[in-house]
This record gives C-alpha cells, structure tokens and sequence, in this order.
C-alpha cells in the first residue's frame, strides 16, 4: 500500500492522484512517465532541451508581464525557477520519455510543473500549491505544446550548432591529414562492389574530406531556418488565446535570453481581439 505520508495529492481531469514529495514535477508528468515507456531515454538526456524549454518559458512569461496578464511576483518566480534551469539545475526533473504520444503535450508539461513548483518554493509556497501559481494558468499562458515545443527543439540545435560545426570542421581537418598521410599507397578502387582501377588510399580520403566539408556549409544555412519560430501561434497558428501584441515581444525576449537572433513565422497573422 503506498505511504501517502510521502507523497502529495494533485489532481487533473482524469482524477486524482500520489505524487512523490521530493520530486519537482507533478500529476501529467507522472501518468507521462507511466504511459509512455517507450525508448527509456529521458528528456534530460540532452541538456539543450530543458535548457530551451527554460528559455520559452521565460520568455513567455516576461512578454504576459509585460502586457499585465501576469503580475510581477508570479512573473519573477517563473523567470528566477527558469534561470535555474537553464544554468542547469533541475534536468534530473525532466524524466519525460523522448518519444511519446500527444505531440509533446506531456514535454511541455513536463516543463510546466517543474517551473511551477520551483517558483511556488521560490514564492515561500510548497510544491503542489497550485492555487498560489498553477503550471497551466500561469506557466503556460498564452503557449500550446504546439508553438513552445518546435520552438524550444529548434532553440536547442541552434544551441548545439557551433558545437556541431566544431566537431564537422574537426573530423574535416583530420581527413586532410591522412589524405597527406596516404597519399602514395596504392589501393584497388572499387565499383558495383567489384575492383576497378587503381587509386590511392590518399585520394580515397580527400573525398571523404570535400564531401564533409560541403555538410559544414549545409548545416551553416540550416541554422537559419532553425532560428525561425512559430511561438505566439498557439494551438493552431491563428495566435488565439494570446494577446496580438504577445508574439513579437515573446521573440524579442527569447532572442535577448537565448543569445539566439530568433525570428517569428509569420505564416499566419495574428487575430486582432486578443481572443479569437
């Protein structure tokens, strides 16, 4: 029989249910983690994630700040839990598994409670005390999984980029070393699996050299693309439920967090009542 002593109580549409007390996340998270097994590799497992998913959510709540849907002190809890995570405190709380049903509703959830509880403890409140700063209400104001979670993935591998490049641009330079290396060893070439002609295992890798180094340039543009996001979309890109004045200013925060020059998809237009 579980020990409630140890647990706390939270509640969602499908019921209630025990979360553990030493734990950041809450009930959605929970029934994720019991549903959704599936690869066992969790979201923390690569840090960039939370990290970006930190971001949003900053951002997200500077912009409703902003536009006084969000008072100050909810605000600053949310931002200061935020800069936790993004330092990287926390990740261990984002036990989601990467590969899950709803579209990555239970990721931004995930998310969502972490931040929550975080700034709840920040505003002198214990975990689970929702009705002081609630994950949906107040974290995931004017957001849907469906613009904060493309966003944050692309915000990661823009953050991961240079890293990326680095490593491209490394393996490129080791190819061109052996390509000097080897260039007088003869070897058979080889097509449709059978020898051909002669040619030298120096040759051989300076192909292999000009072909990464033609994905070095290809990533280079790639990453623009990444920096262009629909935050501000919401459910399903017409902006409802946010303020029209929400999506410019969540990305100007986002690109001022981020260190990232983020750009706004403006494929849809934003709805002009700030409701629908």
């Amino acid at each position: 029989m579980t020990d409630l002593t140890q647990y706390r109580i939270e509640h969602d549409l499908l019921g209630e249910a025990p979360v553990p007390e030493n734990v950041y996340f809450g009930i959605q998270t929970q029934r994720a983690v019991e549903n959704f097994q599936i690869s066992g590799v969790q979201l923390n497992h690569y840090p960039n994630l939370p990290r970006a998913l930190a971001m949003v959510k900053k951002a997200c709540a500077l912009a409703n700040r902003d536009l006084g849907m969000l008072d100050e002190q909810k605000a600053e809890a949310i931002a200061d839990a935020c800069d936790e995570i993004i330092a990287g405190r926390l990740h261990d709380q984002f036990v989601v598994d990467m590969i899950q049903g709803g579209a990555g509703t239970s990721t931004n959830m995930n998310a969502n409670e972490v931040i929550c509880n975080r700034a709840l403890e920040l505003m002198g409140h214990r975990r689970g005390e929702y009705q002081y700063l609630h994950p949906n209400t107040h974290v995931n104001m004017a957001q849907s999984t469906n613009d904060v979670y493309p966003t944050a993935m692309r915000l990661a591998m823009v953050l991961k980029h240079k890293t990326l490049l680095v490593a491209i641009k490394t393996l490129k330079n080791a190819l061109d070393v052996k390509a000097n290396e080897f260039k007088d060893i003869l070897k058979m070439g080889r097509t449709q699996l059978q020898d051909a002609v002669p040619m030298t295992l120096g040759q051989e890798f300076r192909a292999f050299s000009t072909t990464i180094g033609e994905d070095v340039q290809r990533i280079s543009e790639m990453a623009a693309l990444l920096r262009e996001v629909n935050l501000g979309g919401t459910a399903i890109g017409t902006g409802i439920t946010a303020d029209s004045r929400y999506a410019p200013l969540a990305i100007k925060y986002l690109t001022e967090i981020s260190g990232q020059e983020m750009i706004r998809n403006c494929s849809a237009p934003p709805h002009k009542s700030g409701i629908f």
